[in-house]
């Protein structure tokens, strides 16, 4: 076995701007039933013990077939290490020149994400205002550092081994734990599976700054900041924070927060490798909601790392696996359903870049319900896209 790194050792800060700390805001007194989330503790996977590692193979198996979503902790990344993360991401959006959200604007329909986000919309003709800036890394800002904000360029050496650890030590030792489960070679999903080039692969890190919801907005969108949806990767990585927005929905047909936890990672599984796991992990649907009503007049800042398959993988369930050999596949699990589907036709999957950038490229505003398809699923309304012939069906 290989060794992987465990601890983040971030470069100096000595001789750079200064930059003011980032003060979390307060987490929410209202009561609310909050997602009832597994914590993994990730530095277990390294332990003598094999019956330590067998029990967290165990409890992480469970974990993802019923939810899809865990809490990470024990990573690697202090507390302090992550509050200057989040003090670089607040540093960009306070000092992010009007030139600059000129010269970086995205454009979706190329399939990217790639730069600066405006807060009106999800493409870059400007639509209704929705109060969500980003800025997303991908390879080509990590290439070049004129797609980077001039404000962020003192502290892109501190970006770049954040997201290195995050990519090639953090992902990769929780990819190691969903071979086990797998009951694979512990490297199988990434070295067949991750795309690995540069700090970030073919995925991208993003900083997000939610504005309080403004009343117009909220009365186009009732509340809405993001449609519900699956992620189209292997694993999304979103650091646990104080404002309540993210929602998961439940296996009983219901939206609920996820809860902050300090420090930690909250972890979601995306489409890739439910359709490499035949179904055994699941995607799990999840959407951006306003935050409690104690929490409404704060903004929500959020880092967010969204890894990626190899672009040109068609990818299929992992047949070798004992699991999928021993149990069979779940069929009916949403995506993977559909890829089958194609798959049993005789027609070709699409490659993972060409699923992912078709999702971004017709990626429906929250607040423009024309732009959306609507289904009746067991009485509940749904809305479907459809994409290379596959059923995509997301709770309304």
């Amino acid at each position: 076995m290989s060794h992987i790194p465990s601890t983040f050792q971030p470069p100096s800060t000595e001789g750079k701007p200064s930059v003011p700390v980032w003060q979390p805001p307060p987490a929410t007194k209202e009561n609310h039933d909050f997602a009832k989330l597994t914590t993994i503790d990730l530095a277990l996977l390294d332990s003598p013990d094999s019956s330590i590692v067998s029990n967290l193979v165990a409890t992480t198996k469970q974990a993802i077939k019923e939810d899809g979503f865990l809490y990470l902790v024990n990573y690697g990344v202090s507390i302090e290490q992550l509050h200057r993360q989040f003090a670089i991401a607040q540093y960009l959006h306070r000092n992010i020149s009007e030139e600059d959200k000129e010269r970086l604007l995205w454009d979706p329909a190329t399939g990217l994400f790639a730069g600066y986000k405006p807060g009106f919309g999800w493409k870059r003709e400007k639509g209704a205002i929705d109060g969500i800036e980003h800025f997303n890394f991908y390879h080509e800002q990590f290439s070049d550092i004129n797609n980077i904000p001039t404000c962020i360029h003192p502290f892109m050496d501190e970006i770049v081994a954040f997201c290195e650890f995050l990519t090639q030590s953090v992902n990769r030792r929780l990819l190691r734990l969903l071979s086990k489960v797998l009951e694979l070679d512990e490297d199988f999903l990434w070295d067949r599976v991750q795309s690995q080039k540069g700090p970030v692969g073919e995925g991208y890190l993003r900083h997000a700054l939610f504005h309080p919801l403004q009343e117009d907005t909220k009365k186009l969108g009732g509340g809405l900041r993001m449609n519900g949806h699956q992620d189209y990767g292997t694993t999304t990585l979103l650091f646990s924070v104080p404002i309540s927005c993210l929602q998961i929905w439940g296996n009983d047909d219901k939206w609920r927060y996820v809860g902050y936890n300090p420090g930690s990672l909250v972890v979601n599984l995306g489409e890739t490798l439910e359709i490499i796991s035949g179904g055994h992990f699941k995607a799990t649907r999840h959407r951006v909601y306003q935050p409690p009503a104690d929490q409404a007049h704060e903004q929500r800042l959020s880092l967010v790392l969204f890894n990626a398959a190899e672009g040109s993988l068609r990818v299929s369930p992992a047949m070798e696996s004992p699991l999928l050999q021993r149990e069979g596949c779940v069929n009916e699990q949403g995506v993977y359903n559909g890829f089958k589907t194609l798959m049993d036709n005789g027609m070709p999957v699409p490659t993972m870049k060409e699923w992912r950038e078709i999702q971004i490229a017709t990626l429906p505003e929250p607040n423009l319900k024309n732009e959306m398809k609507f289904v009746e699923v067991n009485g509940k309304t749904m809305y479907q896209r459809d994409l290379f012939g596959i059923p995509v069906v997301i709770p309304v």
